[in-house]
């Protein structure tokens, strides 16, 4: 007779900490679609839009960022990928800096270097997500 295994969570990320990393997202997301939308019609609204956006990440962001370093001092959070985790969130917190900072030069100035900033901030915030939400999973035998 074979035993029962009973699966759970190891960690799990607080509800607060999850709604703001959740939020990342969507703010560079935003920034992203902005600058593509600059880039095929050349209104200089739709850079100002990203620059919003990505001020909007990077508050977003740096309140994760402190619900991150909280948690890296969670008993076992870092063997969970916790430190992997953090340093995916801070580079993805810099690399909205160097795009906001990059958005601040003139509309024309700011392609296509912005687009690219922008999309590298949205890749690493969706990489972010993934790497917060995911827990190993352990076994316990009864």
């Amino acid at each position: 007779m074979a035993a029962a295994v009973n699966r759970g969570y190891l960690h799990v990320i607080h509800p607060f900490h999850a709604v703001l990393l959740a939020g990342l997202i969507p703010w560079f997301l935003g920034a992203m679609l902005s600058d593509v939308a600059y880039a095929r019609t050349f209104e200089i609204q739709w850079s100002n839009f990203a620059s919003w956006f990505l001020v909007g990440g990077l508050l977003s962001g740096a309140f994760t960022l402190v619900c991150a370093v909280v948690e890296l001092f969670r008993p076992g959070w870092r063997a969970a990928g916790g430190a992997l985790y953090f340093v995916v969130l801070l580079v993805t917190w810099i690399v909205g800096l160097v795009s906001a900072l990059m958005h601040a030069r003139d509309a024309w100035g700011m392609m296509p270097a912005g687009l690219v900033l922008s999309a590298a901030a949205f890749v690493l915030a969706c990489l972010a997500a993934w790497l917060g939400f995911r827990r190993p999973h352990r076994e316990v035998a009864p």
